[in-house]
């Protein structure tokens, strides 16, 4: 499987940022680390070696950029406004640095998105935010409710990062095509958000698969069965 290293300077952000790419060829699928997590966080907890078949049979690309939550979400020595605003800025240099240069390398017109846990919570807005840019959405033991990460703090880019929020108010001709998974499993933290999420999704008429497994956890073990499995769902 081909694995290749990169490091820039990302305008956006201020500084150097880093990806691990994996396969030769393929539909490109761009994959979040979770909660505070890296560039090769994917890789180390096994979820890239799971998709080891799609990759060396050359029809899936993989893109693990690097994350900022301790920057952005998850930094509580800044203020409210100061996470978003640094969320916004990583969701730039994601478009303009990543996304743009899977579209480029691999011919195609749009990219699949992709995370567990909190990288869920990435790939979702993300996809919603840009429709025009994501075919898939495969989240795995995601929650999408932002508003928790910032202490009361209320305003319109919060709005506009916050699926349950913002999607109700999107036009259905321009999210419609979306192929949405959401995977959740037994003993999942988070069961209850995507229930939830997939109740807003079905009162907004947007087809998708709400994926419950059963026996497992909120952990790599059933994410790594879920990864491989929606991958082949692309065509």
């Amino acid at each position: 499987m081909k694995e290749e290293y990169f490091r820039w300077y990302s305008p956006h952000l201020g500084r150097d940022t880093q990806m691990l790419v994996f396969g030769h060829d393929g539909y490109p699928v761009i994959v979040f680390p979770t909660s505070m997590g890296n560039f090769a966080q994917n890789k180390d907890f096994g979820l890239i070696e799971s998709a080891r078949w799609f990759v060396e049979q050359g029809l899936i690309k993989i893109y693990c950029p690097d994350g900022i939550d301790n920057d952005s979400w998850y930094n509580k020595s800044i203020d409210p406004a100061t996470r978003i605003h640094n969320h916004i800025l990583y969701e730039k240099m994601i478009i303009d640095d990543v996304i743009h240069r899977a579209i480029f390398e691999t011919w195609k017109t749009r990219v699949a998105l992709a995370g567990c846990s909190f990288g869920a919570y990435h790939a979702v807005n993300l996809a919603f935010r840009h429709p025009d840019k994501v075919s898939h959405i495969f989240s795995m033991g995601g929650a999408f409710d932002i508003k928790q990460q910032l202490d009361g703090y209320y305003s319109d880019e919060v709005f506009y990062n916050n699926p349950p929020d913002f999607i109700p108010g999107l036009n259905l001709d321009d999210i419609k095509h979306l192929q949405i998974v959401l995977g959740t499993s037994e003993n999942d933290m988070c069961k209850g958000q995507n229930y939830w999420f997939s109740d807003i999704l079905n009162k907004k008429g947007l087809p998708h698969w709400l994926d419950e497994r059963p026996f497992a956890d909120h952990d790599w073990p059933i994410w790594k069965e879920m990864f491989p499995h929606y991958l082949s769902l692309i065509h």
